[in-house]
């Protein structure tokens, strides 16, 4: 049976789309764009403060613990069908309310330590509330999936004033990184039906890949321990020479 079409007005072949159905698809879209938009707007104001916090750490500590950075925003398809799965009303208030992961950050560390360090860096921040925290790292899940989850509310401040938007944060280290990259690939391909042996092998690799994280922790420490201590005779700070700190001092003390 051929699809009759959009709702129309008047009969026969002349007849016009009803003009309040074209109404009402242009209010969602527009309600929808602006609820994309902001998600992303909270991206990136996420990601802006996790380059601060990769900058300060590389200026005043000389390490940066973050590794990696990766961000995405759900589409407009993909957030309806997630709410349609959860029974939601599809408004953007209603999914607002109910999808938490419409926005996600990802950071990836070097070392365990590290993302609990950069998790509370971050969520300390007076902008910044957290909602709901989800440690894999102490807590794995059955499969042997580490990391460590956070849904996070900031604001975004638009021209009609500032608006809460959540974001999903997840911080893991490289090798939960790689093994959770490893076990989407072979669940997409299984289409979540993973054969048991496979099943069996991802979660000994999950125990490999702890091993490692524990392992080349306790290494980063020894070397850190053993590192020489700087020759301050001959220090600079961000081209700030010895010469021009010398009188600096100076002037500190005449000022004193």
């Amino acid at each position: 049976m051929p699809d009759p079409g959009p709702p129309t007005t008047g009969q026969g072949r002349h007849a016009r789309p009803d003009p309040s159905m074209f109404a009402f698809a242009q209010r969602m879209r527009e309600a929808f764009t602006r609820m994309q938009m902001e998600h992303q707007f909270a991206v990136d104001e996420v990601l802006t403060k996790v380059s601060i916090l990769r900058e300060e750490f590389l200026h005043l500590h000389r390490y940066n613990p973050i590794e990696h950075v990766g961000s995405r925003v759900k589409t407009v398809a993909s957030t309806l069908d997630k709410a349609r799965r959860r029974g939601l009303e599809l408004t953007p208030d209603a999914i607002r309310a109910g999808i938490t992961d419409i926005a996600g950050v990802r950071i990836t560390c070097s070392f365990i330590a590290d993302t609990y360090s950069i998790f509370d860096t971050l969520t300390g921040q007076s902008d910044v509330r957290v909602i709901e925290v989800k440690d894999y790292i102490a807590r794995p899940k059955p499969n042997g999936y580490k990391s460590l989850h956070a849904i996070i509310e900031i604001p975004v401040f638009l021209s009609t004033g500032p608006v809460p938007i959540t974001v999903e944060v997840q911080i893991r280290t490289i090798a939960m990184d790689f093994w959770a990259s490893l076990e989407h690939k072979i669940y997409y391909k299984y289409d979540g039906e993973v054969p048991e042996h496979l099943a069996t092998s991802l979660t000994e690799a999950a125990d490999v890949a702890a091993l490692l994280d524990r392992r080349m922790e306790q290494l980063h420490h020894e070397v850190q321990g053993a590192a020489p201590v700087p020759d301050t005779r001959t220090a600079t700070v961000d081209g700030v020479d010895e010469e021009l700190l010398l009188r600096l001092w100076n002037d500190a003390r005449d000022q004193a």
